[in-house]
């Protein structure tokens, strides 16, 4: 598999001829090079494939949370820790901390996200995440968990059961898009304490020999982190 880049744009290659509107590629070129024109003089830059060529590819399902308020977990995880998430959606919460944890726990009761989901860790050859097809205001089963990632209705319903699956000093993070939401769940918390509710907002800027000054528009707000604490 390659990673091809050409005019603002990338390619996920896997075999055979390549055609684009920049232009078409014969599967030698792609597989030999780390350049090539097309035939109508496109320079293509070619490439192995990174986690982030790859997430671009996934198999999309229901709306997932942004990169940019994905990444903001890795500050409550390292290397050791054994990570709880609801639900799986089409995957790219549990892709994104597999990389960095001993394991993903995440529960979806959906069948079809789940195949979704499936399809997208084949896909990064990832093998550190258990699904567990279950409905979790069922109940958690698992203990001693580091860090707790919900992505669901009404979480405050499940504060207890959070409470006695996490470690002492382990990290409940709630994603939500509505304040009256987050004041809810506090309303209910009698086991963490709230450490703070964010918002990230993500700003590109144009720069080149003539510019540099932000684009117009900006992944302003997609939801709200709040990050707990068990007590």
């Amino acid at each position: 598999m390659k990673s091809l880049y050409c005019n603002g744009k990338y390619y996920l290659w896997k075999e055979g001829d390549l055609h684009t509107k920049d232009g078409f590629l014969k599967e030698a070129d792609i597989k030999n090079k780390t350049s090539v024109e097309s035939n109508i003089e496109k320079k293509f830059y070619i490439f192995e494939p990174s986690f982030n060529d790859l997430l671009k590819k996934i198999h999309r399902g229901p709306q997932i949370p942004l990169q940019k308020d994905i990444l903001h977990l890795l500050n409550y995880i390292d290397k050791d820790s054994i990570v709880l998430e609801a639900g799986t959606g089409c995957g790219c919460v549990a892709l994104n901390l597999a990389r960095f944890v001993k394991k993903v726990i995440t529960y979806e009761r959906n069948k079809e996200y789940i195949k979704i989901a499936k399809k997208n860790f084949n896909l990064f050859n990832i093998n550190n995440i258990e699904v567990i097809n279950k409905d979790i205001f069922e109940g958690i089963e698992e203990k001693n968990i580091d860090m707790i990632f919900f992505d669901l209705e009404e979480p405050y319903k499940l504060l207890n059961e959070a409470s006695k699956s996490l470690k002492h000093g382990g990290y409940l993070i709630i994603y939500l898009p509505n304040i009256p939401q987050i004041q809810d769940v506090i309303r209910e918390n009698n086991n963490f304490i709230h450490e703070k509710t964010i918002e990230i907002l993500e700003r590109e800027w144009i720069i080149d020999e003539k510019r540099a000054r932000p684009k117009t528009q900006m992944i302003g707000h997609t939801g709200f982190l709040s990050i707990f604490r068990k007590i």
